[in-house]
């Protein structure tokens, strides 16, 4: 169990605190409630160039890394279609380091040109390294479109093209800015050998004084329910074919989740899992075949993801595919689901052992409303019984549900 404190500063800030004796460390987890799914669709890339540009330099700190190594710490951050994610990890001792830093870009970035210029310039590198230059890069930039046709998630993190960020102006910068990066859109969460008490004071001292923002209503274009199947083919240089097929599923936040995600473990979690001992050991269809679900905030998806043997048509390897999701609507063991069960409380004990998932773990479930989720999460799981899973299975496993793309290897 997760004990923890939370309070409310004026402001809006939500702060947490979990006390670990046990660890020397304090991890600090600051989520801001702003992904890409808040751009507007003719500036995308926004909340992923800001992750980039809350290390280059805020109001009275010119250089982060610094203060925060002489410290003893570490820092690093991630951007998904649905929260931007900051933490540090440090000696806690100097945990008002953090603090520090932290309040001071939440407060104002520099807004230099030339830093704006130069991470401008690193997004751009990277998507064209990652996502347009790199095999199977491009996988997602083309099969969220083909899920999505109206909801912001049919445009990756990266964003849509280079343009949008190279195009992007300092106003545009900080509009974005002083829209998402307010404390009345950020959670945050200290874990470590750290007093409850104290860390209150600390928020308040360091994070208390910086104005809160406008209220953000967020007016998302839902996504038409898919009454037809979708697909699409690409010719790539790449060293093997790839197959992916696409179900939209409900949200993180309605109770269908976890029976979606225990249908994905069934299909690939582990080497005992139906894909790994029928279609890569058995068959010898595929070299590598997954399946796993987005758990987005808004209504996400659950992914199949394979690469057939080298020889072995696409064709086929679809067909194989689809008689095993034919097979999990129908029969699915107690001993199969027990199985997967333990083997998630197994991932989700040794998880909550490190203080940075604890932290990262009481951020999430308050942004979904259920903080105490973050100790009763489990328990959906355990509930489940197998007309769950098949039940789960038929609704969404359906051709007319899918967006498949084949990505095949140029011939």
């Amino acid at each position: 169990m997760i004990a923890f404190k939370k309070r409310v500063l004026d402001n809006g800030l939500r702060v947490i605190v979990h006390e670990d004796k046990s660890s020397p460390l304090a991890a600090f987890n600051l989520l801001y409630d702003v992904g890409a799914r808040d751009e507007n669709p003719n500036k995308t890339g926004f909340a992923h160039l800001f992750e980039h540009l809350m290390f280059g330099g805020s109001k009275h700190v010119n250089d982060y890394d610094t203060p925060l190594q002489k410290a003893g710490g570490e820092s690093n951050a991630f951007t998904s279609n649905d929260v931007t994610n900051y933490y540090e990890i440090l000696p806690a001792a100097n945990i008002e380091t953090a603090f520090w830093l932290e309040s001071d870009r939440m407060l104002s970035l520099s807004f230099d040109p030339k830093v704006l210029r130069v991470q401008k310039d690193v997004v751009c590198e990277e998507f064209k390294e990652r996502y347009l230059n790199q095999p199977y890069g491009d996988t997602w930039l083309n099969l969220r479109p083909l899920a999505y046709k109206q909801h912001p998630y049919k445009w990756a993190t990266i964003g849509k093209s280079l343009d949008h960020i190279e195009n992007a102006t300092m106003d545009d910068v900080k509009d974005f800015f002083y829209k998402h990066y307010r404390p009345n859109n950020a959670i945050l969460c200290v874990a470590g050998n750290v007093k409850a008490d104290h860390m209150f004071k600390l928020a308040e001292k360091w994070f208390g004084p910086i104005p809160s923002g406008k209220k953000i209503i967020r007016e998302i274009e839902k996504e038409p329910k898919q009454t037809s199947a979708r697909y699409l083919k690409l010719e790539r240089n790449v060293p093997y074919d790839n197959i992916i097929k696409a179900f939209h599923m409900c949200s993180r936040k309605d109770k269908s989740y976890y029976a979606t995600d225990v249908v994905t473990d069934i299909l690939s979690l582990g080497q005992s899992s139906r894909f790994n001992q029928k279609l890569i050991k058995e068959k010898k269809l595929f070299i590598s075949l997954d399946a796993y679900i987005t758990g987005n905030m808004d209504p996400g998806l659950l992914v199949i993801d394979g690469k057939p043997m080298e020889g072995v048509p696409i064709k086929i390897a679809e067909e194989a595919i689809l008689e095993e999701l034919a097979l999990i609507k129908e029969s699915v063991s107690d001993y199969e689901l027990q199985k997967v069960k333990n083997k998630l409380e197994s991932q989700h004990r040794f998880g909550l052992m490190e203080i940075m998932n604890k932290a990262m773990e009481l951020c999430f479930f308050e942004l979904i409303d259920d903080i105490e989720g973050v100790n009763s999460n489990m328990d959906y799981y355990h509930q489940l019984q197998v007309a769950d899973i098949q039940t789960c299975a038929k609704n969404i496993l359906t051709e007319t549900n899918c967006s498949t793309l084949h990505y095949l290897k140029k011939s």
